[in-house]
């Protein structure tokens, strides 16, 4: 089943932040390679009053398109501006009646001011920047403002925290729309991680460890191609020669998460692109990727995808798949 998302519009402003435009960009306004086979999408970039739009970093930009251009499309970002406690009414309207229509609605850091504005957080989980994340909730006492994730998707809105968050939720919809292996592939040519889950944390407590040597990144590459194997913490603690406990308190203040939960996020994602690429039953591929068994992977897989295996598979396993009997 192939995503009927055909139209891509981005909604910017006097003031806009251009890694928030430029991440927009680099998702949905590519041509198509065929080395990644990526869909190609009928992309635009509107603002409320066409011609000059001032930047905030030393340069405009110049933007044909009105409003009047967004009317139609499937996907409509609001691309964050530097002012953005005085938001358009224009756009709030507009992104209200592309909600209304159907559509789906993405803005990520202080773009989720204008989604307050429009009355679409209301009653939604939803997040910004960090800094901004207590202007957010005042501002909008009624949108529930989560301050510790990198992107929320509560129905057909999504919102994402600051700057490289923006991509980060760019792919998940990627994923959600066109599964793991385009998802991937955009990442790819991006030179940016695949997946990072909403839930990871926008802080980490320590980000670059005190001692290079120290660092878990050869351990992570190591869980992703050792998924079959046992990844306890007990037996991650053996190889890393700490105690579980001084482990599970290292392994979160580096990745933000527990290592029960990044193992099975990368249970999932390897469980997902088996789907796609194979016709290997689904015992097999819960075997394969450390699950045990179909009823463990239908589990953790529906929690975190909302779907199951079977149709995951139905939706995303296309023609150019590599099949294997």
């Amino acid at each position: 089943m192939q995503s009927p998302m055909k139209r891509v519009a981005v909604v910017v402003q006097d003031g806009v932040e251009p890694f928030g435009l430029g991440s927009m960009c680099e998702v949905w306004a590519e041509p198509h390679h065929p080395e990644d086979d990526n869909p190609v999408f009928d992309f635009v970039v509107a603002t409320p009053r066409p011609g000059r739009v001032r930047g905030p970093s030393g340069f405009d930009l110049h933007v044909e398109h009105g409003l009047d251009a967004v009317a139609d499309a499937d996907l409509v970002c609001v691309s964050p501006k530097r002012d953005h406690l005085d938001p358009s009414p224009e756009v709030a309207e507009l992104v209200a009646a592309a909600h209304a229509r159907g559509a789906l609605v993405f803005a990520h850091c202080t773009a989720a001011f204008v989604l307050g504005e429009a009355g679409l957080l209301d009653g939604r989980r939803c997040t910004t920047h960090w800094r901004h994340v207590e202007a957010l909730a005042q501002r909008f006492p009624r949108a529930h403002v989560d301050p510790d994730v990198l992107y929320v998707q509560d129905g057909t809105i999504v919102t994402g925290a600051g700057s490289a968050a923006g991509l980060d939720a760019a792919l998940h919809l990627m994923r959600q729309q066109f599964g793991a292996r385009l998802a991937a592939a955009t990442a790819r040519r991006m030179v940016v991680p695949p997946h990072r889950d909403g839930g990871q944390a926008q802080f980490i407590a320590r980000a670059v460890p005190d001692c290079e040597a120290e660092t878990l990144g050869p351990l992570l590459t190591w869980i992703v191609e050792h998924l079959a194997d046992d990844l306890g913490v007990e037996a991650l603690a053996r190889r890393c020669h700490m105690s579980p406990r001084t482990f599970a308190r290292r392994f979160r203040a580096e990745t933000g998460s527990t290592p029960h939960a990044w193992v099975t996020r990368q249970r999932v994602q390897a469980a997902e692109e088996l789907l796609e690429r194979t016709d290997h039953s689904i015992d097999w591929i819960a075997d394969e990727v450390g699950f045990g068994n179909a009823a463990t992977l239908r589990h953790h897989f529906g929690r975190t995808r909302g779907v199951s295996p079977q149709q995951y598979r139905r939706a995303f396993a296309g023609a150019g798949s590599v099949r294997t009997a």
